[in-house]
């Protein structure tokens, strides 16, 4: 039995999955309605789909190691410079753990089902406008409404997930898998430096995340990677490379979904103005439980935000980002659409529903539409992180993932000093992780710890360059 859904909705996905890799399909879906609920037959479908080759008119090259992916990057700064002082420097770790907090506490409340993926017709942007309007909170200028006469009038609701994180209650950022993540990347540099690899990451989810905690393709790699180890023998095996491929494929047809890309801010923090590094960072991650786009997604976010330490401009930020992964790949084409969708768009509502009907095709947690949402919102939000933040929110899909992405880029470029207090000022510098040591601590002790982390990995890195 599958992990996150039943074997039947894995092998449909699947389906969809080697579809949107290139290969050829046709005849599954007859295949998948002939063995009903038979697992073994099930199986015996999945196991024929997971033999398909991608084709060979695909147009896109997307390998998933990192020397066939930096063989295919385009040119780009590999490492920048800046002048910043102690002080600059702290205040931009602080405006990356603050934004990105801002972010995801406005999000938290609209990753529901009705701005996933849409309701009775209209699309998920739409419902999240009607639901603020429904509030007389219209245009967004500060946390989600925990009610709304759209609950009544449209039969929209909220995340039941979500106990915190409105405009009424909010005190503190409260729990949430896209801080999880930030705190374990922290955790993860602290304890290795730069010394680990995809199976310190499994072992660090293993001891420090349950079951429950893990969504998607982390929930699949997750059940995966306890065939692969034991609590007495818990060594990495020699032929771990083989092994990871299981992990990361094994019933996993979300491995090209947003997961991976959420986990990059605490390694991309760690990595401050090297691009490269921070991207290399993230394939580490990203290699335990995605591939191709879902490897990609975690480069790029990684690389951006590590070039937003640095960088002022958000469309210089995104090409750096883009240096990092295959240029011949689906993520840059589609990120560079959205690039050109914020150029043209006159108004935040063009810009959304443009994103949303140009991508419509992908799940709405899958990496691309996502990604494409994260840069248009960068470049239409300029140096106004309210814009850019909103944006990302207000076009619907993964809200609390976007919204977070968006705030830890424009957090670091813009540094705490200079972040909106009527967005900042209800968190009250406090953040609840469900983690042991960080339920609660404050959000500026986290960005400390980050700036140490930071430091310590600069001389580690400088010290192996002039090796």
């Amino acid at each position: 039995m599958a992990g996150w859904e039943t074997l039947r909705e894995t092998v449909r996905l699947e389906m969809i999955q080697r579809g949107e890799e290139g290969c050829r399909t046709d005849g599954f879906a007859g295949k998948l309605e002939a063995a009903g609920d038979d697992e073994a037959k099930l199986m015996k479908v999945y196991e024929e789909l997971m033999q398909l080759e991608v084709a060979e008119d695909f147009p896109y090259q997307e390998p998933s190691r990192l020397e066939d992916i930096r063989a295919l990057r385009p040119e780009g700064p590999r490492k920048l410079d800046t002048g910043w002082s102690e002080s600059e420097w702290r205040d931009k770790f602080y405006g990356a753990w603050l934004g990105r907090s801002v972010g995801c506490a406005l999000g938290k409340p609209l990753e529901y089902w009705d701005y996933l993926y849409g309701k009775d017709g209209r699309p998920g942007w739409e419902n999240v406008e009607l639901w603020f309007r429904g509030a007389d909170a219209w245009p967004i200028k500060g946390y989600t409404p925990g009610h709304s006469r759209a609950a009544a009038e449209y039969g929209l609701g909220l995340s039941e997930w979500t106990f915190a994180s409105t405009a009424e209650t909010i005190r503190h950022m409260e729990s949430d898998d896209d801080i999880r993540y930030t705190v374990l990347g922290l955790l993860l540099l602290e304890q290795k430096g730069l010394a680990w690899d995809s199976w310190d990451v499994g072992k660090l989810w293993h001891r420090h995340l349950t079951y429950s905690q893990v969504c998607t393709a982390e929930t699949q790699a997750y059940m995966n990677f306890m065939q692969e180890t034991s609590h007495l023998h818990g060594g990495k095996p020699a032929d771990w490379s083989r092994r990871q491929e299981r992990v990361r494929m094994h019933l996993n047809p979300y491995r090209e979904w947003i997961g991976a890309a959420i986990r990059a801010d605490g390694l991309a923090y760690g990595a401050a103005g090297h691009p490269e590094l921070a991207a290399e960072l993230g394939w580490r991650d990203a290699s335990f439980s995605h591939e191709k786009n879902g490897i990609y997604g975690e480069m790029f976010n990684a690389a951006m935000i590590s070039a937003a330490f640095a960088e002022s401009d958000s469309e210089r930020i995104i090409e750096i980002g883009l240096s990092e992964i295959p240029h011949t790949s689906r993520l840059a084409s589609d990120v560079r659409r959205g690039v050109e969708i914020a150029r043209s768009a006159k108004s935040e509502r063009e810009l959304v529903s443009t994103i949303w009907d140009t991508f419509s095709h992908y799940d709405a947690v899958h990496t691309n539409n996502n990604a494409a949402l994260v840069a248009a919102s960068l470049v239409y939000g300029g140096d106004d992180f309210e814009k850019a933040v909103v944006t990302s929110v207000y076009g619907g899909m993964d809200t609390d993932c976007n919204g977070a992405t968006v705030g830890s880029i424009m957090g670091a470029k813009l540094g705490a000093s200079q972040l909106p207090q009527r967005w900042t000022g209800p968190l009250n510098d406090t953040l609840y992780a469900d983690l042991p040591g960080f339920h609660p601590i404050a959000i500026s002790e986290c960005a400390e710890r980050s700036y140490q982390v930071f430091l310590k990995l600069r001389g580690e890195f400088e010290a192996s360059a002039k090796a």
